[in-house]
């Protein structure tokens, strides 16, 4: 063994146990956060990871900053193998990748062709963030400084393995017809004539040196993603976003009342700090950032891996923290605020762009559940909201006994589930379906539907109670559970195969939450229950009463990128008006939202441009002759919005169902 071999493994060896050593000291950390099931569904998270993670199929959302990404990502899964070769060759001197015969120049042919285009890459990411400058990377200088020296480590590794690969013949003339295949490197050889085997030894030491270095800088780096990305996707939520739920006895000590500081997040909230890229993609596409609210997702993550990194380390040792340390708190003027928590409108478009699937809104929730339940401390037009809940079941003031007053007038008979008890299909009809003058509308239109197609169906009238989307989101988890367990035990006097809504945020809720709490249902949105009646031709479309109008389609936030819904509601337009649908700018899983997701329906936008706003103007700018939603949200936002324009006479705001009604026969 040469004195270079002890050498490299001495090196080797601390920086290994280093690294390990961080790696050990960040997962103590995650351990002080509460406990949460990640680990299930194996098959399905390799997918994800293949596809996400290695296949890199959210990063190409945006195409040029994507490529740049991948190539990097891809070079050095590709370079791999020419680390291996330095790594083996520290121990083993003679190893080399031309033992393996013609296979090797496989190899060294795809390390020259991936060294050149992850050189191209980082070139262009620091001409991107110092030159072109986008919104979204904007950081401090400590970002930008860190940003720089990953990317300038990355070059060097890049360029010594070229240099290892121009001069390594004179290391191994065994193996220079393999060689060759470095068609790249063996034309830089000229460079070192004469002074080959020094020329090999410092860039070999270079390249273990900065790889060593760059590994064990890291764990300290805001570039950490890099490291725990990958498992950040194997450990993201299979199937429907929902939010994470301990289910509340108030007799029980101790019990979960909101996260107001990092031990009271899961260990995966504190888990996806560390995850976090600061790509910034997740705030560039939020509809309260975008309109001027002080709402940063990345900021959101950022902040809870600061908070990690300053009371963490004391927590685990077991010393007392500084009062000054301990005031800060995660909610404060120091890391995030209540202005920036209740501007949140769980519209998931910032999950949907991360490129490593972190999960900001269930953070925001368990925060606002921390100001809710423990701090009574919230925006006060909520008093209302929540007394109404209280008392009514429902957000409006309205009594449980007007549940079916739009019924009246109708000429069909609705069925009561308390007078029918068996039937097929219980349509759910909601707090805005029952007493919202605009939507009572809607809800009329599919009972019509529905009685067409001789539907055997039935509502709960007034058992019917709010489903408890709103007082979730809002953090009021108290109320959103007895409401939620109310409704399990009406449900339970009832047999029938599937629900039936027309909200959205119904859909979400009774059909993804509603599970951890015994309502385990089949329940699906009108978009696709009446799509499919029309397929089916128990609902037949009368040529002659088509609409030519210019329709554009809203996608609600809660039956798109919670619930994956975009083409029916779409589908249905078009067999029912002979016009052009237009699409919005931003639309299916890019649509912005209306503004009223989180509870945010229930408070005033007192900064900025109100989403709502922005939404229309994305609508008006199609010269629609009508609006088309699937959510009563969704249709208050955008008919207030389009009156606030003043295209009230020109522009009509409907539900699809309305429009199928208007055209069958």
């Amino acid at each position: 063994m040469h004195i270079q071999n002890i050498v490299f493994i001495v090196l080797f060896l601390a920086a290994l146990s280093l690294f390990t050593y961080n790696l050990l000291r960040i997962r103590t950390y995650l351990m002080l956060g509460r406990s949460e099931d990640r680990f299930s569904g194996v098959g399905t998270r390799i997918m994800k990871v293949l596809c996400i993670g290695i296949g890199q199929a959210k990063i190409f959302r945006d195409p040029v900053a994507g490529l740049m990404h991948a190539l990097i990502f891809w070079g050095f899964l590709v370079l791999i193998t020419a680390v291996l070769e330095a790594f083996i060759q520290g121990f083993y001197t003679p190893f080399s990748l031309g033992m393996l015969g013609p296979v090797s120049q496989v190899f060294f042919a795809s390390q020259d062709i991936f060294g050149l285009l992850v050189i191209l890459s980082v070139i262009y990411a620091l001409f991107r963030r110092y030159v072109l400058k986008p919104k979204r990377l904007t950081g401090d200088g400590n970002t930008n400084a860190d940003a720089t020296f990953i990317l300038c480590m990355i070059m060097g590794v890049m360029l010594t393995m070229y240099g290892v690969n121009a001069t390594k013949q004179v290391i191994h003339p065994e193996y220079a017809a393999y060689y060759k295949a470095h068609f790249i490197a063996s034309h830089l050889m000229f460079l070192f004539k004469g002074n080959e085997v020094t020329f090999y030894n410092i860039f070999w030491w270079g390249h273990i040196v900065i790889i060593l270095t760059f590994m064990n800088y890291l764990p300290y780096s805001k570039h950490f993603h890099i490291v725990t990305s990958l498992p950040n996707v194997y450990l993201s939520k299979i199937g429907p976003q929902t939010l994470d739920t301990e289910e509340i006895d108030f007799e029980k000590e101790n019990v979960f009342l909101g996260a107001g500081d990092i031990e009271q997040l899961t260990w995966k909230e504190m888990f996806d700090g560390y995850a976090c890229t600061e790509c910034g993609r997740c705030t560039s596409v939020c509809p309260a950032n975008l309109t001027g609210k002080p709402l940063s997702p990345r900021k959101i993550i950022m902040d809870i891996r600061e908070r990690t990194s300053e009371k963490a380390p004391m927590l685990v040792a077991g010393v007392e923290i500084p009062t000054e340390i301990e005031a800060k708190k995660l909610i404060s003027e120091h890391y995030i605020t209540d202005a920036e928590l209740w501007a949140c409108t769980s519209c998931m478009a910032c999950v949907q762009e991360c490129p490593v699937n972190i999960e900001h809104v269930n953070p925001i929730v368990d925060m606002r559940r921390f100001l809710v339940q423990s701090e009574s401390r919230f925006p006060e037009e909520l008093m209302t909201v929540f007394g109404n809940m209280e008392n009514n079941g429902a957000p409006w003031a309205y009594p449980q006994s007007d549940r079916l007053k739009w019924t009246e007038g109708m000429d069909i008979t609705v069925p009561v589930a308390a007078e029918k008890n068996d039937f097929d299909v219980l349509y759910w009809v909601g707090c805005a379906g029952s007493f919202d003058a605009r939507y009572q509308n809607v809800t009329r239109s599919v009972a019509t539907l529905l009685d067409k197609a001789k539907v055997n169906y039935a509502v709960l009238g007034t058992e019917e109670k709010c489903n408890g989307d709103s007082a979730r989101r809002l953090g009021n988890e108290f109320l959103a559970q007895m409401m939620i367990k109310e409704n399990v035990e009406t449900m339970k006097k009832y047999n029938f195969k599937k629900i039936l809504v027309s909200c959205p945020h119904c859909l979400q809720t009774i059909g993804n939450e509603y599970k951890e709490f015994g309502g385990d249902y089949e329940v699906v949105h009108h978009s696709e229950f009446i799509n499919g009646l029309v397929a089916e031709n128990k609902i037949e479309i009368d040529e002659s009463k088509k609409t030519d109008k210019k329709i554009t389609y809203h996608d609600s936030c809660y039956l798109g990128r919670y619930n994956d819904i975009y083409e029916e509601p779409r589908e249905l337009i078009k067999k029912t008006n002979n016009g052009e649908l237009a699409e919005m700018k931003r639309s299916k899983d890019r649509g912005l939202c209306c503004g009223a997701g989180g509870g945010r329906m229930w408070m005033e936008e007192k900064i900025g441009k109100k989403v709502n706003i922005e939404r229309t103007e994305d609508a008006l700018e199609t010269n629609p002759d009508v609006i088309s939603t699937a959510c009563p949200f969704c249709m208050t936002m955008l008919t207030d919005g389009v009156k606030e324009k003043g295209k009230s006479e020109e522009v009509k705001v409907k539900d699809f169902a309305e429009l199928v009604l208007e055209s069958s026969k």
